[in-house]
Formats: C-alpha cells, structure tokens, sequence
C-alpha cells in the first residue's frame, strides 16, 4: 500500500492531504495488529503447554523479554512520532533529521526487535 501511495499519490487524493491519508492507513495497522494480537493470544491459549516451561522462572524471564520489547517499541513509537513510524516518508512527510536517539543508538530495528521480543516473551508467559 505504500509503494502504490508513493508510485501514485492515489490515497492523499482520496483523503485530501498526505497527513490525513497516513493517518488513516497507521488507524488501519493499529486496527490488524490488535486483529494480530488477538489471534495470537487465542492460538497460545489453545495450546498444551511445555512441562519445563510451566514453571515461575520461564514466566517471569517471558515476562522480562516482554517488558524489553515493549521498552523498544514505545521509545521507537516516541522517537519517530506518528507518521514516521506509519510510513509518513511513502506520503513524502519527512523527517527534519535522522533519528540517532535510544532505541535507535542501541539497535537499526528496534520496532522490529522489539516486536519480536513482546512476542515471544508472551509465548513463554
């Protein structure tokens, strides 16, 4: 969807501006990945579970993991705003510099990393 909007300019036509356009398309993610999140959660709760991971110590490690990846996606979320995390540089709303700041001085992806990270600490938990 990105590439088509930066190839064509067809959705800041749609909704007017290219701020309004982004907008609506980061609603749309933030909208699937509560769809992701949630079927996620029901596939983990529908399945057995590991006796070795069944115990306080993979809980709380699945718990720390989580708590890292969700440092790592909100200081990402908080370092690029709005449309630099839902690809306001696709609707040309760029950014005055690079962001070198944490997370992004600790790792290139931090979202990313940290998704993963939110994601498998949740499976252990």
């Amino acid at each position: 969807v990105a590439r088509w909007e930066h190839k064509s300019r067809a959705l800041s036509r749609a909704f007017g501006s290219p701020r309004a356009a982004c907008y609506s398309l980061g609603a749309v993610i933030l909208m699937l990945n509560c769809v992701r999140s949630h079927c996620f959660t029901e596939a983990m709760k529908s399945q057995p579970k590991l006796e070795g991971l069944d115990c306080h110590w993979a809980y709380y490690s699945g718990l720390a993991i989580l708590a890292v990846g969700t440092l790592f996606v909100i200081s990402s979320f908080l370092a690029l705003g709005f449309t630099g995390t839902f690809l306001g540089d696709y609707f040309g709303i760029l950014m005055e510099a690079k962001v070198t700041s944490f997370p992004f001085n600790v790792l290139d992806n931090p979202m990313y990393w940290g998704s993963t990270a939110v994601y498998l600490g949740w499976s252990l938990m």
